[in-house]
């Protein structure tokens, strides 16, 4: 039998493939909706359609020497978790019970996303510093796991 990726690896690497088509100028994030092993859409951060890319206009973030992490509002561009969120949405495919790979973990905003849109798992590549998302995550009951590609191990982070 040949050498099959597990589930794990295919859809964070699907994931880090969807990251290629970000058009955010400070971090490049992927996202995968799956079910039952099948995926039910995909996002990536940039902005929303038909307005101008970040790389055309500048970055708000810079320009406003926002720091990671703080005033998420202030920012162009949709986040990889709530365009794979809408993409599924207007597809009719359901998020409930769903798992999200993701290639960073999620900020607070994407966490009340994920809770209200019943994701169960959300599994990431690279954490990211956001308490109040892990607070809500927990509290939801949303697992929330980190996927090493070298290792290829899982860790539960919450």
């Amino acid at each position: 039998m040949q050498n099959r990726p597990s589930w794990h690896r295919y859809f964070m690497e699907m994931a880090l493939l969807a990251s290629q088509r970000s058009t955010c100028l400070r971090r490049k994030v992927g996202a995968v909706l799956v079910r039952d092993n099948q995926i039910l859409s995909t996002g990536y951060n940039g902005t929303p359609k038909n307005l101008s890319h970040c790389a055309e206009v500048g970055c708000l973030r810079d320009k406003h020497k926002v720091p990671s992490g703080q005033k998420h509002e202030l920012c162009r561009g949709v986040h990889a978790e709530q365009n794979a969120i809408i993409q599924a949405g207007l597809n009719g495919s359901s998020t409930k019970n769903a798992v999200l790979y993701c290639t960073n973990q999620p900020c607070s905003i994407c966490a009340k996303l994920i809770i209200n849109a019943e994701i169960k798992t959300v599994i990431i590549a690279d954490v990211y510093p956001d308490e109040l998302a892990e607070q809500l995550l927990l509290e939801a009951g949303i697992e929330l796991i980190q996927y090493n590609m070298e290792t290829k191990e899982l860790t539960r982070l919450i």
